[in-house]
């Protein structure tokens, strides 16, 4: 399985979700479902997501340069990044909008809204599927976020045309679109922490660097570990770099091996750089007995 399986399915994505964009912004015009209209704006900014997250995939698979040493795997996370905002951004404009219909509510046609949201439902559906195939990486999360925010736009516009078409009571219109507004946000939210962590270089999740530090030190031959940074160069490529203090630099070939290891066994972290060294003060150590950092100058 290789890293963009989820990804490949992006333009397919991509094309299914504007060409029913427009069907159902013709349709809520028609119609004058506040929801409709919603979902349509949003299948239309989920079409611009996947355009994007299918660009990023395709920018994030080239490889090395000398101006890029580490590739482009990053562009995948500012992508999804934009996207979240993006989000953000619609939820506010959704949110205004259902406001002012709850002030002034307006005639809508039941029987349409029902029709073309149990279209959108389905295609919802169909792309969602597409986009869980293979793994995922923070991109495609991003863009499966936009999607599931469409089919519960979908579900909403479908009970909102079925209320009004069996009881005329159109608040239940921007009712529902609040409801889903208030779901999208917290995935968004969510997704963006996420996103900021990886751009931010933090400890990947699923991570504990006090733990990672232990082990090392554990390791026979090394006295303590120092210097210890874990970070991810993209959603599923965890890095690491460490110094390490020997009893007995001669045993390094040794100790390198088990510390790799080590790491890609227990840890899943394959991208390492460790450096041998002599005893040397640091404010941050960790020692083989596993008791807590020891921050004194040796």
């Amino acid at each position: 399985m290789h890293h963009h399986a989820a990804s490949r399915w992006l333009p397919l994505a991509l094309t299914l979700t504007l060409g029913f964009g427009v069907v159902e912004a013709l349709a809520g015009w028609w119609s004058g479902s506040l929801a409709l209209l919603g979902d349509a704006g949003h299948m239309v900014t989920d079409a611009t997501a996947l355009g994007l997250a299918a660009l990023a995939a395709h920018v994030a698979r080239r490889p090395v340069s000398l101006r890029h040493s580490f590739g482009l795997p990053r562009v995948e996370a500012l992508a999804a990044l934009i996207n979240a905002l993006f989000m953000l951004a619609l939820v506010v404009a959704l949110l205004w909008q259902a406001v002012v219909r709850l002030a002034e509510p307006r005639s809508i046609e039941g029987a349409t809204v029902t029709l073309v949201a149990l279209g959108g439902l389905a295609l919802n559906l169909a792309v969602a599927w597409l986009l869980t195939r293979g793994e995922s990486d923070l991109n495609t999360r991003a863009a499966l976020l936009h999607v599931m925010g469409d089919l519960l736009g979908s579900v909403a516009a479908l009970a909102a045309g079925l209320v009004i078409q069996f009881t005329g009571w159109t608040p239940i219109d921007p009712l529902l679109t609040m409801l889903i507004c208030g779901l999208i946000l917290a995935s968004t939210l969510t997704l963006l922490r996420s996103v900021i962590h990886t751009l931010l270089e933090g400890v990947p999740e699923g991570i504990s660097l006090p733990e990672v530090g232990h082990a090392m030190a554990a390791v026979d031959g090394v006295r303590s570990v120092h210097d210890l940074h874990i970070w991810s160069l993209d959603s599923r490529r965890p890095a690491l770099s460490a110094h390490l203090v020997l009893t007995d630099a001669r045993r390094w070939p040794a100790i390198l091996d088990a510390q790799r290891h080590l790491l890609a066994e227990r840890f899943g972290i394959e991208h390492v750089t460790l450096q041998p060294e002599l005893p040397a003060a640091n404010p941050l150590v960790f020692v083989r007995n596993g008791s807590r950092p020891d921050t004194h100058h040796r």
